[in-house]
């Protein structure tokens, strides 16, 4: 019941059926071969029983891989033999952990990423094309077979510590989220806040998770030195939807809990509603921001959907099974918002969109943070409070 590959020969058993792989160089033909294996192979799905709270429906070849892979019955029934897909952890040793970037229609220059993919499931991540970086999968791989940096403090530690260093806000939770169910057991994310703390080294901090209270002590210490700020990821109110896209991250309510928890202990907070899909939550935006400023948020922001690479089947697969009568709605007003595509990736419309519908969503939420008082301090993290480490062997300063 498994595809094995090796070169030159392949051999194949069971139910997957080889197919010839797409160029990785020609878009025009990943795209193509892309929407055939959506629309021909009702067989791509995986079977609900085996990915019961999981986010993607399917688990679509990597892009750089030489060939796709299609599940097919042989007759014989053995797919409902297969197991429950479980979650993976695999120990990444990388050499540096602070990432670089240089977009220009992003706040920050530099962030950290404790894990690679994430257990959440959402079904709308525009990180899961990430994973075929590894060559894994952008679908269940994404959310099933995770990567935890356990060295993650000691390097950022190190990178601190260099000599040419200059200070600013890193964020954390950009791709994947530090607080997904594994940060319980491998407590990476928290190391690092104890080396950004120690080090008095601005940080903010975007997550889905209730799990964030768990270091209120650490981001209380640190937001009466204004070093740190923590925005939770409110995509909407309704927790079967919720349950349905986001499917093992908190609760909207517990998402709400813990902007009242960390407000309470001044930890300055905002709410993301990220992302906007229009049709199927655009509606909410109002009652979220509502609900976000009167547990203690104090600024705002939203995110038009991204659908790049992958993402775009990912997400269509699973709106075509869990929202059929939403599904065609959703699908034409976003190319309504981006140029006649499903994506378009240019600088400064990629977060927001273009068109009227675009328009209305963004005045709509400039009207409701108004009149919720949000956005209306917005002051920056200190970084001049900088204190860099000392490693073992090095000698203090004492001036």
């Amino acid at each position: 019941m498994f595809l094995f590959c090796s070169k030159p020969s392949v051999t194949l058993r069971g139910m997957e059926r080889l197919l010839p792989k797409r160029s990785p160089n020609d878009a025009a033909a990943h795209r193509g071969a892309s929407s055939r294996l959506f629309r021909d192979n009702s067989s791509a799905g995986i079977q609900e029983e085996r990915r019961r709270g999981r986010g993607a429906t399917f688990n679509p070849d990597a892009r750089y891989e030489q060939h796709q892979r299609v599940l097919t019955d042989d007759g014989w029934e053995s797919l409902a033999a297969l197991p429950a897909i479980r979650t993976e952890v695999t120990l990444e040793k990388p050499k540096k952990i602070i990432t670089r970037n240089q977009s220009p229609d992003i706040s920050f220059d530099r962030s950290i990423n404790p894990y690679r993919g994430c257990e959440h499931g959402c079904i709308y991540c525009f990180a899961r094309p990430t994973h075929a970086y590894m060559g894994l999968s952008p679908g269940l791989d994404f959310e099933t077979k995770l990567f935890a940096k356990p060295d993650a403090a000691q390097l950022l530690e190190k990178e601190l510590a260099a000599s040419g260093y200059q200070p600013r806000t890193i964020a954390i939770g950009t791709n994947t989220d530090p607080y997904q169910p594994i940060e319980r057991t491998h407590r990476i994310m928290r190391q690092v806040l104890e080396v950004l703390d120690r080090a008095s080294h601005p940080v903010g901090i975007v997550t889905k998770s209730a799990l964030v209270v768990r270091d209120v002590d650490i981001l209380s210490s640190m937001a009466e030195r204004g070093l740190v700020k923590v925005a939770l990821s409110v995509t909407t109110l309704d927790a079967k939807l919720a349950r349905s896209m986001e499917p093992r991250a908190s609760t909207p309510k517990r998402r709400l809990d813990a902007i009242e928890t960390l407000a309470a202990a001044g930890v300055p907070t905002a709410v993301m509603v990220a992302p906007v899909v229009p049709g199927l939550n655009d509606a909410e935006l109002e009652a979220i921001l509502e609900r976000a400023a009167a547990a203690g948020a104090g600024e705002a922001g939203y995110v038009l959907l991204r659908l790049p690479q992958e993402v775009r089947d990912i997400f269509t697969h699973w709106l075509m099974e869990k929202h059929p009568d939403r599904a065609g709605r959703v699908l034409s007003l976003m190319k309504t918002m981006r140029n006649g595509k499903a994506y378009d990736a240019t600088w400064g419309r990629r977060m927001r969109g273009t068109g009227p519908h675009a328009w209305t969503i963004g005045r709509r939420f400039e009207i409701a943070a108004k009149r919720n008082g949000l956005n209306e301090l917005k002051p920056p993290l200190r970084a001049d409070l900088f204190e860099r480490p000392v490693l073992t062997g090095e000698q203090m300063q004492l001036f």
